[in-house]
């Protein structure tokens, strides 16, 4: 059965790099190329034009050509993984691996470099011939002790950022991950006794870096396959090693364990038998990072030390120590400031950036992608997990900053928020656009009730709204049960402490409450014990009634649940004094930019005036967002070619809006490719008072508007923010069960603006 399952899992990963097309990479153009004018630009004779701006300043290569966001990922296949030397060939799915990672992490373009040639020297002489090509060098798996003069002699002679992957990003995410497990344990770098057991060149890297961070020289004991590096041995020896060689006449790893503080294995399976963790120092700390077997396993090492801190280079354990950690992100800094090398002050920005990371709240989108793991700080959580959004604002922003201040940045950014802030929004598709709502919203204070409060996703946006913005969340649920969810999630938040509470099953308020939705609805079938019943169990009434009462000032609710059954609770309770709610309007953030749908819930036979009424909300809604309103009102009739029912209701709702005199561009009623294709709809219909694509789209039905929304979300990899509903004064929100924490996070910002601040 094992074996069925080895050699199953062996085919699906070479399927994985065989179909549907082999490898891991393409490249795509990023200009168009469709007549022959874009050919004129993008070849001859236009290209000139670039050349020439190039050679008359080699600066300008960052403007014209891709150099600036370009890294070669070189190897000649001498060190690979745990694989050892299998030739340049062969390490090739390797260096696309490590390619798709810097795409997927960092938005870095590669090209993956193989070279047949394993005289160090000659290696260096092509690296250095690729400079015009690219903008920094990634070395890659090249065995010790070459890769220390490849590295060498490439840094000195190359004018970009020239970085080993496997000495300095180990070293690193090693120094990240030291750096908070001492932390935990109460102790200090100058004061640790580190054994290390390895002598390659990521070893000796980490070696160096903790000697960085404080680590006394005379306290690092190394050994490798021929025991203890000391003063006078001559057997497999190289200046890298020497420079740890103890004057001692200890020789073997069991020998000097005892009283060490830190284990740091970069060497093979079992070499750290458990007896001699027993000998270490309390708390000690076992970085066992060998692969795919570390030198201990951590059920092992507890079972001698059961408060050990441990780390190993495997995911299916805490704390792996992973490079895609560092790399994608000191190369994305790097590169942005034009950065002639890496120094030391850039990767120690690394480090603290990195543990900086793990040591603040863990976002919704990390603890999604690893469901079930305890993302809290401690010792089973040191580093951040790699799919924490995160790293790339905050870490590549830090080694911008180092490159800037020690002079060796030649495109210096001058608002380093402002750079965070984008690096931000590559990764949170919504930051940018959002910004203008958040910005809002911060010029008050809002209280936002959500109807949901025992949902993970809302707590982890209540935490997030206390971190970022000024409003305040009120959660609808049972204290015992959020402070245990909150607690699970590795949330600092606490009810009361932190946010007010109102429990269903046991509020001061109750009374209160119940007859105050007693009085709302009494003449409409609800009896006092009705009232009483809902006031329980419904948490949406309930929000409903403290927005009603003046208690909060916005809700949301509808993480669970129908849409149009909570809006049947709002619409009872919040629709009055004018205030009804005209539609729902959901913006779907894409590739291309933002598109906004409307009705997607409210009116499923929307009449023409309640078609014109979403016309104007929307136009409303989209200007929150700092853009400039252009509404398609889209059937299945063109322009009136079509006598539909759809086609009638849009004329009509046209002939609606012209008497509402809009300050904005609308028109209709046309196809969604009409709309959306500007070239397209003035060869039907010249003239039409849109102009360029339309960014809202609004519908006849619900039918068509959902579906529409569902297929981009599904097909198009949109991400929805949403859906808005419109026509109650920001009162209250339904959100939709599909909805992300960041979503909520989001919808919490436009309930937190306040009315005034958008018409």
């Amino acid at each position: 059965m094992e074996d069925r399952r080895q050699d199953q899992t062996r085919q699906d990963a070479l399927d994985y790099h065989e179909f549907p097309r082999p490898g891991k990479l393409e490249i795509r153009a990023t200009k168009p190329l469709a007549n022959g004018r874009d050919l004129s630009r993008a070849y001859s004779p236009g290209v000139a034009e670039a050349c020439l701006e190039i050679q008359s300043d080699p600066m300008n290569a960052a403007r014209y050509t891709a150099r600036g966001n370009l890294v070669a990922v070189v190897s000649n296949g001498t060190a690979v993984l745990g694989l050892g030397n299998i030739g340049a060939a062969a390490s090739k799915p390797v260096m696309e691996g490590k390619a798709v990672l810097f795409k997927k992490f960092a938005n870095i373009d590669c090209f993956d470099i193989e070279v047949n040639e394993s005289d160090p020297e000659k290696l260096a002489d092509i690296v250095c011939a690729l400079e015009p090509t690219f903008g920094a060098i990634n070395l890659e798996d090249i065995k010790a002790p070459d890769c220390f003069i490849v590295e060498k002699l490439c840094r000195e002679r190359m004018n970009i950022p020239v970085f080993h992957d496997d000495q300095h990003g180990t070293a690193i995410v090693v120094g990240a991950a030291a750096t908070n497990a001492l932390h935990v344990a109460g102790k200090r770098f100058e004061d640790i006794k580190v054994v290390s057991t390895g002598g390659g060149a990521a070893g000796i890297a980490c070696l160096d870096m903790l000697l960085k961070l404080g680590v006394k020289r005379e306290n690092v004991w190394l050994c490798d396959i021929h025991g203890l590096v000391h003063q006078g041995r001559t057997e497999d020896m190289n200046p890298q090693k020497a420079a740890y060689a103890q004057d001692s006449a200890l020789r073997s790893l069991d020998q000097v364990i005892e009283g060490a503080d830190l284990f740091l294995g970069l060497s093979g399976p079992g070499v750290l038998k458990p007896e001699m963790v027993a000998r270490m120092s309390p708390r000690p700390v076992i970085f066992a990072l060998a692969n795919p077997m570390p030198e201990i396993l951590p059920d092992l090492a507890r079972e001698v030390a059961p408060d050990a801190i441990i780390a190993t280079g495997r995911s299916d354990f805490p704390n792996q120590v992973n490079n895609v950690l560092c790399f994608p992100f000191i190369f994305r800094g790097a590169l942005d400031v034009g950065a002639t090398t890496i120094n030391d002050q850039m990767e120690l920005a690394c480090i603290e950036g990195i543990a900086a990371l793990a040591r603040a709240t863990t976002t919704a989108e990390a603890a999604a992608a690893y469901l079930g793991e305890t993302l809290t700080f401690g010792p089973e959580y040191l580093i951040p997990k790699p799919f924490d959004p995160r790293l790339m604002g905050v870490v590549s922003s830090a080694v911008a900053r180092a490159a800037m201040e020690t002079g060796v940045a030649t495109r210096p950014i001058e608002d380093l928020d402002s750079y965070k802030r984008k690096l931000d929004g590559s990764v949170f598709r919504s930051a940018m656009i959002m910004r203008p709502v958040f910005e809002a919203a911060a010029t008050s204070e809002r209280r936002i009730a959500f109807a949901e409060g025992e949902d993970e996703r809302v707590l982890r946006a209540a935490n997030a709204m206390l971190e970022e913005t000024t409003d305040k969340p009120i959660l609808i649920g049972r204290p015992e049960v959020i402070a245990m969810r909150a607690e699970r999630a590795g949330l600092p938040i606490r009810p009361e402490r932190d946010f007010e509470i109102v429990n269903p099953e046991n509020d001061p308020r109750y009374r209160d409450y119940w007859e105050t939705y007693h009085q709302l609805m009494a003449r409409r079938g609800v009896s006092p014990d009705i009232a009483r019943a809902i006031m329980r169990t419904n948490t949406t009434a309930i929000a409903s009634v403290m927005v009603h009462r003046g208690e909060a000032d916005s809700l949301i609710c509808g993480t669970f649940g129908q849409y149009a059954w909570h809006l049947r609770y709002v619409r009872e309770i919040l629709a009055s004094e004018g205030l009804d709610p005209i539609g729902a309007l959901s913006m779907i953030i894409m590739q291309e930019g933002p598109l906004f749908i409307a009705d997607t819930q409210v009116h499923n036979d929307p009449t023409p005036l309640q078609v014109a009424n979403t016309v104007m909300g929307a136009a409303r809604h989209v200007r929150r967002f700092g853009m400039t309103p252009k509404i398609a009102l889209c059937a299945h009739s063109q322009f009136g070619n079509l006598d539909t029912y759809s086609g009638r209701k849009m004329r009509e709702a046209l002939a609606i809006l012209e008497t509402f005199k809009p300050d904005f561009m609308y028109d209709g009623e046309m196809h969604v490719d009409a709309a959306l294709d500007p070239e397209l709809r003035d060869r039907i219909f010249p003239g039409s008072r849109l102009e360029g694509a339309a960014n809202v789209l609004v519908f006849a039905g619900t039918d068509a508007a959902s579906g529409v929304r569902n297929a981009l979300k599904m097909r198009a990899n949109g991400l929805e923010v949403g859906p808005i509903l419109m026509g109650l004064g920001n009162r209250a929100h339904i959100v939709t069960p599909s909805i992300t924490t960041r979503g909520l996070l989001n919808m919490s910002a436009l309930a937190g603006t306040p009315v005034a601040a958008y018409g």
